[in-house]
């Protein structure tokens, strides 16, 4: 079985000098070649660190609640307008609007038809007579002609 390398953790730190730490780990090394590696942390940087957090979180969270708070105010100026919006299109594509108004029935006996005309005289709807609605008009041809 091959035994494990074993490797030094620390070189140098015995060299409380940066400077003098550098040239030593220079002058022993085979070469140098740059690299990325992650850098631990002391615990004061990561105590830091955490504290940026904090504050950064806080300040993301009121944040967060203005967005929301603007976001609601935009919705409810949009909610009639796209109300509006959508009426209109409907319109614009029937070519026509729905309206409530009184109609006028008439009953055409021959045709077997109940048809409803608006007040400018213009055929609405129309639909077959109720069994209720035979021989309760004046006959047709006795009606007043317009």
């Amino acid at each position: 079985m091959a035994k494990a390398a074993v490797f030094d953790k620390q070189l140098g730190q015995e060299i409380a000098d940066p400077i003098e730490r550098i040239n030593f780990l220079r002058a022993n090394a085979d070469g140098t070649e740059t690299m990325d590696y992650m850098k631990r942390f002391d615990p004061e940087t990561v105590a830091k660190l955490k504290n940026d957090l904090s504050d950064t979180s806080i300040i993301i969270n009121d944040i967060e609640i203005e967005k929301k708070e603007a976001a609601s105010a935009y919705a409810d100026r949009l909610k009639p307008l796209n109300v509006e919006r959508k009426l209109l299109l409907l319109n614009i594509k029937q070519k026509a609007e729905l309206v409530t108004e009184s109609c006028f029935k008439f009953l055409n006996e021959e045709a077997r038809m109940a048809c409803f005309y608006n007040s400018e005289g213009d055929l609405v709807s129309f639909r077959p007579m109720t069994q209720d609605e035979y021989q309760k008009t004046i006959p047709f041809a006795d009606r007043q002609a317009v």
